[in-house]
């Protein structure tokens, strides 16, 4: 008999997503621990979805629906998680709250914390404890956020609480998971992202993509928002929605990032976001810090597919073998670049958001299987190569912000066995956000010796 506490509360699902079957959802209904609400609701002529929170008009529109010969309203807004009509019902569990299992010693990991991953660490665990407390983790990338959490989780497990380690990109939550399973290897852990094969529904440590949210109400004791500077979360206000909703009222709030959005910056500043900050890498050395290379006409010699000179003087001159990691701005160069690069990398490939072979290609990437790979900014963060040299072609491109560029040069030096590494800003004039980024490279690394 499934665990209905775990499998349904904090859900906010379609009928058809329900993984019951219609006798069981009757049952639940008439033992008055499954309710059903409007998914749309109307006020004279004023749509709202309950799903999304989308109350902007433009966004509804109207279909033909099959099940009642009626056209309907549906939410354009959240469609790209499964279209929601207006005469659909969302579930709502009104029964027991899950009993997570006890554990006293849920942590397994065998590393162990820097003094200033544990300095950070006992800040997000107190928030934890506290319960209905924020908290903003600035670590530097590669600082190694990840096991910073471990005792925060440990606090929430051992107290049966429930967790959800939510980001904005697939790519982290493929990669994270294995990492948590590891470290948590008797605690129910589901990983959610679209096409995820992870999914079990009752997991009481969750690791989403933050469009998975929309799923979930008042769900979780511990909220921990990865990456919060990223695009799509930092762009997208439906996407803080989401995580709002899926955090219990009295949630303790963890936030994470290397590159803090100026928003953050000044509520830190004026003391209204309570922060820690971790400015050096765990094996304690510093960031590499990129190099400026101009290229007269780099943009037309990229789309006429030829190899850009300080490119070809580099890949030349390497005398240290790691593999490389090319940024390019635009898919429609991913190919020109890739034509120019095999005469130096015959074992090359690419990459992009909506690949289909995208998850094959990036652990292919770090089982060294190619010498190159070209992306655009999809992997620039939240995923760890042990061993590369960084390029960035076009880096004076808008798409490469100020902290899109931090982000990238923190993918060279993660690993202890090879700290270092090359950050390349290959350009055709310098821009701000490159002189930004460097300069809080160089800040970042002062502070660290510090």
């Amino acid at each position: 008999m499934p665990n209905y506490p775990q499998l349904l509360a904090g859900k906010q699902l379609l009928l058809d997503e329900l993984p019951l079957t219609e006798a069981e959802i009757s049952t639940l209904q008439e033992t008055n621990q499954l309710q059903f609400k409007e998914a749309i609701s109307k006020k004279t002529f004023h749509y709202q979805c309950k799903r999304c929170g989308n109350t902007k008009q433009h966004l509804f529109a109207t279909i033909p629906c099959a099940r009642c010969n009626q056209t309907h309203h549906y939410c354009r807004n959240c469609i790209t998680t499964g279209r929601v009509l207006f005469c659909e019902t969302l579930s709502v569990w009104i029964g027991q709250a899950p009993d997570w299992p006890h554990q006293e010693q849920p942590c397994h990991w065998e590393g162990t914390l820097t003094k200033a991953q544990r300095q950070a660490a006992e800040k997000l665990q107190a928030v934890v404890r506290a319960a209905n407390q924020e908290i903003l983790c600035w670590a530097v990338c590669g600082a190694g956020k990840t096991e910073m959490l471990f005792p925060a989780i440990t606090t929430a497990i051992h107290e049966q609480m429930r967790i959800c380690l939510a980001t904005p990109r697939a790519d982290v939550v493929r990669e994270l998971y294995p990492r948590l399973k590891q470290a948590f290897p008797h605690t129910e852990i589901e990983a959610l992202y679209g096409g995820t094969e992870d999914a079990t529904g009752i997991g009481q440590l969750v690791i989403a993509t933050t469009h998975q949210l929309i799923r979930y109400s008042e769900a979780f004791d511990v909220m921990i928002i990865d990456e919060i500077d990223a695009f799509p979360y930092h762009h997208d206000k439906t996407l803080h929605y989401f995580a709002h909703k899926a955090a219990k009222k009295d949630a303790a709030n963890i936030y994470l990032t290397a590159t803090p959005r100026p928003k953050e910056r000044r509520k830190i500043e004026m003391n209204k976001l309570p922060a820690v900050f971790v400015p050096i890498r765990f094996h304690g050395h510093p960031l590499p810090v990129p190099k400026l290379m101009l290229e007269w006409n780099l943009r037309r010699k990229l789309q006429n597919a030829q190899l850009p000179k300080k490119l070809k003087r580099y890949v030349e001159t390497r005398t240290i073998y790691r593999q490389l990691l090319i940024f390019v701005s635009t898919i429609n160069l991913l190919e020109p670049v890739a034509s120019c690069c095999r005469v130096f990398f015959p074992k090359l490939e690419t990459v992009y958001a909506e690949d289909p072979d995208r998850k094959e290609k990036v652990e292919a990437f770090r089982a060294k299987e190619y010498d190159l790979l070209i992306t655009t900014t999809i992997l620039e963060r939240g995923v760890t190569f042990p061993s590369i040299d960084v390029v960035i072609l076009d880096a004076g491109h808008t798409v490469f912000d100020e902290a899109a560029l931090v982000q990238i040069a923190g993918r060279a030096g993660r690993s202890p066995k090879d700290p270092t590494g090359d950050v390349l800003f290959i350009h055709q004039g310098k821009t701000e956000a490159m002189v930004q980024a460097i300069r809080q490279i160089n800040q970042m690394n002062k502070k660290g010796r510090e």
